[in-house]
């Protein structure tokens, strides 16, 4: 069976090279956990320590640790190096390190995607949102498990169904 990044550049288009996430619980955790699986690069930047509120991050995570613990830098570089960033999110009013993401794709003049739970199909919206922006490195973004418990496994099944319908048929 082919990996995923093999399946989706053999497919009639390319959805994207790279995942790049912040390795914090939640939506950054289940983005990389789904390149992981599926056998798609994946990198980005984590604070000094490999810090998560669960923890340090293990080592199977490619990430890069900033040379501070300031989770802030992190968010910034992330979205400075990505092509594209999306954020996903259980409910509509975005806080925190979820909220920095947005202002610095603004400050960055990034392109920016908010995937909200009730969107009615998430996955078509983000290959849609790829396709246009040509975003070959995806910074996948959004809030940690403690903060809205579920938004992991919302990310997982978004990322899952593009997966599907990126393959061929």
């Amino acid at each position: 069976m082919l990996d995923y990044y093999s399946t989706i550049m053999n497919s009639s288009f390319a959805l994207f090279e790279k995942i790049i996430s912040g390795g914090q619980t939640g939506a950054d955790r289940a983005a990389l956990d789904f390149a992981l699986a599926h056998g798609i690069p994946h990198g980005g930047w984590c604070p000094r320590g490999r810090l998560a509120e669960d923890g340090p991050l293990g080592s199977q995570y490619q990430l890069t640790e900033i040379p501070s613990a300031d989770s802030a830098q992190r968010t910034e570089w992330n979205v400075r190096d990505s092509d594209a960033t999306v954020i996903f999110s259980l409910n509509s009013e975005l806080s925190g390190g979820t909220l920095k993401t947005l202002e610095f794709t603004q400050s960055h003049g990034k392109p920016l995607l908010h995937i909200l739970r009730s969107e009615p199909n998430p996955s078509q919206s983000l290959a849609s949102f790829i396709q246009h922006h040509r975003a070959k490195s995806l910074n996948i973004a959004g809030p940690r498990e403690s903060e809205e418990p579920g938004i992991g496994i919302f990310v997982r099944n978004a990322l899952e169904k593009l997966f599907l319908q990126g393959r061929p048929a």
